[in-house]
């Protein structure tokens, strides 16, 4: 495209304006009416829902942990401890698992994390915690410091 003068590059947009807006109406294909049509509608349409769809990647994780801290709850109630005790007794045994790992292994795996139970409740018992005081340790489960 050739501009013979100043005054006609200044209102000359170009291509740039047509991809931009393209990019616009690509993102409001699925829109119905006006809102799929019209750029000044369309823009402020799709300005909203990217709007809306960030906030709601924040709230799926969130609501992923708070789903993960249920079912370890649940898991470690139903084995007789809390998940603080479970938490200590691991990090003394140097067993670094995250919560996502504890409740993939509490859901598909209760028997290994009944084991990791085990092996925590066993060393919170060694190192005398107050809140296990009252917890049968299995006599199968060896701890560093329980062999003699």
């Amino acid at each position: 495209m050739v501009l013979l003068s100043l005054n006609l590059l200044a209102r000359s947009r170009g291509p740039d304006e047509f991809w931009r807006k393209r990019k616009i109406f690509k993102l409001a294909a699925h829109y119905l009416g006006r809102r799929r049509n019209c750029y000044s509608i369309a823009i402020k349409s799709v300005h909203r829902a990217l709007t809306y769809c960030t906030h709601g990647r924040r709230l799926k994780k969130e609501d992923m942990t708070e789903l993960r801290e249920q079912r370890l709850e649940a898991a470690t109630n139903e084995h007789g401890i809390n998940f603080a005790i479970l938490k200590e007794g691991l990090a003394r045994c140097n067993i670094l698992l995250n919560r996502k790992s504890l409740a993939d292994l509490a859901i598909w795996e209760p028997r290994s994390f009944k084991a990791i139970t085990d092996i925590a409740c066993a060393r919170a018992k060694q190192d005398h915690f107050k809140t296990t005081m009252n917890i049968q340790v299995p006599k199968s489960v060896i701890v560093r410091g329980l062999i003699k």
